[in-house]
């Protein structure tokens, strides 16, 4: 299994904006992102690509991923994502994602769990690798992002009702609750 690890940034008027646009520079934009825990199967080939070209799946697909995002908003202020894997020679391994205000910081992060990682596992995993994205906020909110992409599925159509088979409607609830709002009294 090939599983490409990018970095991008991305600007715009929100926060959201920025992490969207971030998204369209990594190339995994108009897919549902499903987070995964950080674990490569055997036989993984981990690879550092500018972007993500041919991103698997369509409009809408689920798209399987390891990701790490930070957001500023604060001229000044940077915002610092990266992941980092180890493999052994089985092409079995673990990912790590991270976030910080900074670069060194974030990759002492990486390195430190990573580190941990095997411990918890007593594993040796000495291929390693790191991606990492920077920017920093001047005028407008900012987001950077690394992303790894494991593979996409599509949903499935819903099924339909046959003709001859009811639903049944969900039954009235015969408790009644009120709730009286002051406008004077905020909840």
């Amino acid at each position: 299994m090939i599983i490409p690890v990018t970095g991008a940034v991305g600007r715009g008027p929100t926060e959201l904006s920025a992490f969207d646009a971030a998204l369209v520079a990594a190339g995994v934009a108009d897919r549902n992102l499903i987070y995964l825990s950080s674990v490569l199967p055997p036989a993984s080939s981990v690879r550092r690509v500018a972007r993500i070209v041919g991103t698997p799946g369509g409009w809408g697909d689920r798209l399987y991923c390891v990701m790490a995002q930070e957001r500023a908003a604060v001229p000044g202020a940077q915002a610092w994502a990266g992941i980092g894997w180890g493999q052994d020679d089985s092409g079995r391994g673990l990912l790590v994602e991270h976030h910080a205000p900074d670069e060194p910081t974030l990759r002492g992060l990486v390195a430190d769990s990573l580190d941990a990682l095997c411990r918890n596992r007593g594993i040796t995993l000495p291929a390693r690798g790191i991606v990492v994205a920077g920017t920093e906020c001047v005028d407008q909110p900012v987001c950077a992002l690394a992303v790894a992409v494991f593979e996409a599925a599509a949903w499935r159509r819903a099924s339909r009702v046959k003709k001859n088979r009811r639903r049944t409607p969900p039954r009235p609830t015969t408790e009644i609750f009120a709730v009286q709002c002051h406008p004077s009294v905020s909840q």
